[in-house]
């Protein structure tokens, strides 16, 4: 038996609350990787042109902002 025809019969047996993890697992390592890969380099893209990236604040700014101190 191939592992398709072992996981199809395996289906039968899963209960229907638990086929949305199911579902959701097979369409996560199914997608199209270029499509992720794009989404990743856009988010490396807009992440390396904030302005703001390498500012940084110290501890007692931030407490001060945040209403901590």
């Amino acid at each position: 038996m191939s592992n398709r025809e072992k996981i199809i019969s395996l289906l039968d047996s899963v209960p229907e609350y638990k086929l949305g993890y199911v579902l959701a697992y097979v369409q996560g390592i199914t997608a199209d990787e270029s499509e992720d890969d794009a989404y990743c380099e856009a988010l490396l893209e807009q992440y390396n042109s904030d302005p703001e990236k390498d500012v940084s604040f110290s501890l007692e700014d931030c407490k001060r902002e945040w209403g901590l101190a």
